[in-house]
């Protein structure tokens, strides 16, 4: 009895991880599916087969693009140099 108790113990973290990791490739897949809306046939398959090979995006990553979209966002009506200065400023936090 002891002895099952102890392989029961030893393999439940192979049994989380590999619920999670479960759990990533799902909403990896549905978040891909999202995107891949409006597409159909050939365009669809490779779309989904490009975005399920691309790592996800970190945190800080994903902390960086949201600050570009904004700063792009904010940057419209500029141009040149007055554009490059601002974008600069604003990606820096200035």
């Amino acid at each position: 009895m002891k002895k099952l108790l102890g392989i029961a113990i030893l393999l439940m973290p192979i049994a989380f991880h590999t619920a999670h990791a479960e759990t990533a490739q799902q909403n990896k897949m549905t978040e891909c599916n999202k995107e891949a809306s409006g597409m159909k046939g050939d365009e669809r398959k490779a779309f989904m087969k490009s975005c399920l090979s691309k790592p996800k995006a970190t945190d800080a990553q994903q902390a960086q693009r949201d600050k570009m979209k904004s700063c792009n966002a904010q940057a419209k009506d500029k141009k040149g140099d007055d554009r490059k200065a601002f974008m600069s400023s604003c990606l820096k936090g200035n």
